[in-house]
């Protein structure tokens, strides 16, 4: 029977005749294919091929998120280095009278360097606000904001050296190149404006990982974050160059980038998937559209002198972080979805503690506080997630006569606005702060509540890459409701 039905195929359909009568079985494979990964949370189709022209067909174009989100946008102020949490709002009565004796327990069993015994703040704590919190006199204008803060004191990580840490808490893993979280964010949700970028990094650091903390990886080229400066760039230079072209007319750029897009379009077309050709279509679209929106949005003549002021931008002190805090607030009201500010790299204080953290304190002090109250001010602390804090905390004991080492044990961050309890401290650290002791919360965890504010579930917010579904919380996190609004 089966060499009969064989013969009589090879005398009556020819190859092309069987092609074309199995055609509709070919299309429901394809059909089941689109289906499936439609399906898929939270991971989109590819957008590389769409028309350039069209306003709704955008790389970026605003996604909806998993359930309702408390907050639509973050900022970011990453103190670069590590501030000691016993120095600034994790008050510790203990290590004050028992400063120059040894640590009562043992010290982690690997540590960045040799410390002595037990040293003692500088600096004098008192009690702020209605809620009461203990802020350290670093902080005095901070401090009068504690009541719309929610003070984290339990955090703790996984590596005690800058460039694992840093990884870890932009990334989610100290040891592989990973998404960063504004990378996540944004191809989660998108962004709200599809004239500027998704992902901004305000003067980043280049040291300890550089670009990895902010870049894609293998998520949508599109999704990175966009340098603006780098810290070794005063923040008055730091700007988007080469946003605006005198020479030549907008319809003229207009048709130069339609004839570029369709040349890199057909080299698509012949060489299949390529995320670098695919990010650069998408990035030519972005600099063109960004020349009619960022040549007004970096031009601060138009603020308020008040609202200078408010920032620290009449201080030279403050006046280089100030302008970072207001260039944030500025792109996150016109919708940029993650903004991140850094103070590098001075908070690392292996010696010479009182002087560098009164230094660095007093440069982001007034600042800060200005951010707070001007995003509250303009209704916008409601729906924008604020968070601040470093890569790790230092360590209670002392490294030689006035410093202290690196501490992933026990830290504090703290949150404010876009969902958060303000006037809250949550977690603890032990007697004499070097380790996360009460409702501890790991850097994965702040990661799955960063995005559980946003609306997004921390474990359907997955890529597939290399056989394998990511997500920036890898298989951790859990998410901290308690410090919800």
């Amino acid at each position: 029977m089966n060499d009969h039905w064989n013969n009589f195929l090879k005398r009556h359909m020819t190859r092309r005749d069987m092609l074309r009568a199995s055609s509709l079985g070919f299309g429901s494979l394809a059909l089941a294919g689109l289906l499936a990964d439609e399906s898929r949370p939270a991971n989109r189709l590819s957008l590389s091929l769409r028309s350039p022209n069209s306003a709704s067909q955008q790389p970026l174009d605003p996604q909806a998120p998993h359930f309702q989100a408390r907050a639509k946008r973050v900022i970011f102020l990453f103190m670069h280095g590590g501030p000691s949490q016993v120095d600034t709002f994790d008050y510790k009565p203990l290590l004050q009278r028992d400063h120059g004796k040894p640590l009562p327990f043992s010290k982690p069993r690997i540590v960045s360097s040799e410390t002595g015994n037990l040293l003692r703040s500088p600096w004098s704590f008192r009690q702020h606000g209605q809620s009461g919190a203990w802020v350290s006199e670093l902080f005095p204008q901070v401090a009068k904001c504690v009541d719309d803060l929610c003070i984290v004191r339990s955090m703790h990580g996984s590596n005690s050296r800058h460039g694992g840490a840093l990884l870890e808490l932009h990334t989610g893993s100290d040891t592989f190149v990973r998404p960063s979280m504004g990378s996540w964010i944004t191809y989660g949700l998108g962004t709200e404006n599809q004239n500027l970028p998704g992902f901004i990094t305000i003067c980043p650091t280049l040291t300890h990982g550089g670009l990895n903390n902010w870049s894609s990886a293998f998520l949508p080229a599109a999704c990175q974050g966009t340098p603006i400066g780098n810290a070794g760039t005063p923040s008055e230079k730091a700007t988007i160059p080469f946003i605006t072209n005198h020479e030549t007319p907008r319809d003229v750029q207009r048709m130069e980038l339609d004839f570029l897009q369709t040349l890199n379009r057909e080299q698509l077309r012949r060489t299949g998937p390529d995320l670098a050709l695919e990010g650069r279509i998408d990035s030519f679209e972005l600099a063109f559209r960004m020349q009619l929106a960022a040549p007004e949005l970096q031009d601060i003549s138009g603020e308020s002198p008040e609202t200078l002021k408010l920032y620290g931008l009449d201080d030279a002190k403050t006046k280089n972080f100030g302008r970072q805090c207001l260039m944030a607030r500025r792109f996150a009201e016109r919708g940029v979805r993650f903004v991140q500010v850094t103070h590098s790299y001075k908070w690392d204080q292996h010696d010479q503690l009182k002087r560098d953290h009164t230094n660095n304190a007093a440069e982001v002090d007034k600042p800060i506080a200005g951010l707070i109250a001007d995003l509250k001010g303009r209704g916008l602390l409601d729906d924008t997630l604020v968070f601040w804090g470093g890569e790790f905390g230092r360590t209670p004991v002392a490294q030689g006569t006035d410093g202290r080492d690196h501490n992933p044990h026990g830290f504090t961050m703290w949150l404010a606005g876009g969902g958060v309890k303000g006037g809250m401290s949550y977690g603890a650290t032990d007697d004499y702060g070097y380790y996360a002791a009460e409702n501890k919360v790991h850097i994965h965890d702040l990661h799955a509540t960063i995005l559980h504010l946003l609306g997004l579930d921390h474990e359907k917010l997955t890529y597939r890459y290399s056989g394998r579904e990511f997500r920036l919380t890898d298989v951790y996190g859990r998410v901290v409701k308690e410090i919800f609004a």
